[in-house]
């Protein structure tokens, strides 16, 4: 009896994992096909855009956060110099560093101490001091603050910004020189545009020389190698597809333009959620559509960060863990999206999807696996169906990803070596075959310990650009 039920049990687990992974492979394939041809018709658009010239453009602000980034800074700072946009400003947020990041700042931008006071329309932690720096091209500024976590130090940056647009940005990361002009372009054919999302793609590997990409290489670190094939695919995918009905329930930290007077009227970033970002978006959506206010939220295909990716396990899982736990908050404080049909398509797909497909995911993948191979041991499963099973899933997962890379790189007009194509197509297998199911252990294991994590910066080791 009892062996028949956990059969019945095994049964009905395996069958409902096989339909997961058919459902997820559809969205996948639908969603590739619609990312691939929209980068073709953004490629397009861009050639038209650079042989009609325009003098439409509005100011922006830059808001860099950032704690214990002495390797990263400069360089950062030094590379959003180089944009090619007429009316910005750069303010750099030091949130209580232990290391020299002000120091090397104030040194390297020749930046004077100037006494004044940040006006607070967000609730944040007090400034140290501030140091301006107008020696170039445009204005730098630095904040020094009590520590309070990243999304303290955003809201900091935002309080201290002039101009009614900012961009937010990782400290580890740059930007394209034409990266700040394609992330804008959306707000100048809508005026309902609060937010738009930019592309991360990875910089390990990558030479950039004044924002320009001069030499492309799969990184050799097969950890880097994967996320690279992993980012593609996640940008290309469900970014674009959510974009054609304003679901996008997410903007990248590393890279995101707003609305300011928007987001001060829903109260900032929440600095009591790891996901910062994301609750930040899910927060707009619920406050446009509860006031019925006119919005969009869109995803610029063309706008390119480039952001150092972990290239150990250790980094590696401690990101993701805090990426998990960050999905759990955003989700569980906005569940009122769930309940409510006035939040429509957002409800009903990007909701779902994130709580499926994301949040639900590492523990659907992982007992899926364990019930297949449990039927395989028990001879439920033949030899044959197994190997089949596995042989289509992973063959159809590969050329799913490989598809969105070589997309990405040929729109962007990258050239790839013959050792690069075989570096992707190796760390393809090695993603499919192994890589995700670890990550699914680790997401399943986020909550471990969360709560002695809450404030905690996000650290990964970091190195100088270029190296």
């Amino acid at each position: 009896m009892f062996i028949e039920t956990a059969r019945a049990i095994l049964i009905s687990i395996g069958i409902f994992y096989s339909l997961y992974l058919f459902v997820y492979a559809t969205f996948l394939l639908v969603s590739v096909t619609i990312g691939a041809s929209e980068l073709y018709r953004t490629k397009q658009l861009s050639t038209l855009h650079n042989v009609i010239s325009h003098d439409y453009y509005f100011p922006v602000s830059i808001v860099v956060p950032g704690y214990n980034e002495e390797v990263t800074i400069c360089d950062t700072v030094h590379s959003l110099l180089n944009l090619d946009y007429r009316l910005y400003e750069i303010i750099v947020v030091d949130d209580g560093s232990k290391d020299n990041t002000s120091k090397l700042l104030v040194e390297e931008f020749k930046m004077t101490k100037v006494r004044r006071k940040v006006k607070k329309s967000i609730r944040c932690q007090d400034e140290e001091f501030i140091y301006e720096s107008y020696a170039y091209k445009v204005p730098i500024v630095l904040i020094r603050k009590k520590n309070g976590g990243k999304a303290d130090a955003l809201n900091m940056g935002i309080n201290a910004s002039r101009y009614p647009y900012f961009v937010c940005m990782d400290a580890d990361s740059m930007l394209q020189s034409d990266a700040l002009e394609r992330i804008v372009r959306p707000v100048l054919t809508d005026e309902n545009l609060i937010a738009c999302g930019g592309v991360i793609r990875i910089a390990n590997g990558v030479v950039l020389e004044n924002g320009k990409v001069k030499k492309y290489e799969m990184p050799d670190n097969m950890v880097a190698a994967m996320q690279v094939l992993e980012y593609e695919r996640s940008f290309l995918a469900s970014r674009i597809l959510f974009d054609m009905f304003n679901g996008s329930l997410i903007i990248s930290g590393a890279f995101g333009l707003f609305k300011k007077d928007m987001v001060i009227a829903v109260g900032g970033y929440d600095h009591t959620t790891m996901g910062e970002d994301m609750e930040l978006v899910v927060r707009l959506h619920v406050f446009c559509l509860k006031n019925q206010i006119p919005y969009t939220i869109k995803y610029a295909t063309d706008a390119v960060c480039w952001s150092q990716a972990p290239d150990n396990m250790r980094d590696l899982r401690k990101q993701r863990r805090r990426w998990h736990l960050g999905l759990y908050q955003s989700l569980t404080k906005h569940k009122q999206i769930l309940f409510s049909s006035k939040f429509g398509l957002v409800r009903t797909v990007s909701y779902m999807y994130f709580l499926i497909f994301e949040l639900l995911s590492p523990y659907i993948e992982i007992f899926g696996i364990l019930s297949v191979i449990a039927m395989f041991l028990l001879g439920m499963v033949t030899t044959r169906v197994a190997i089949a099973y596995t042989a289509i899933s992973l063959l159809y997962g590969a050329i799913l990803t490989l598809s969105a890379f070589f997309s990405r790189i040929h729109t962007q007009n990258i050239e790839l070596r013959a050792k690069d194509v075989w570096k992707a197509i190796g760390a393809c297998i090695f993603e499919n075959v192994g890589f995700r199911v670890i990550l699914a252990y680790t997401r399943m294991t986020a909550f471990i310990g969360y709560k002695k994590r809450k404030l905690q910066w996000g650290k990964i080791k970091r190195v100088k650009f270029n190296q």
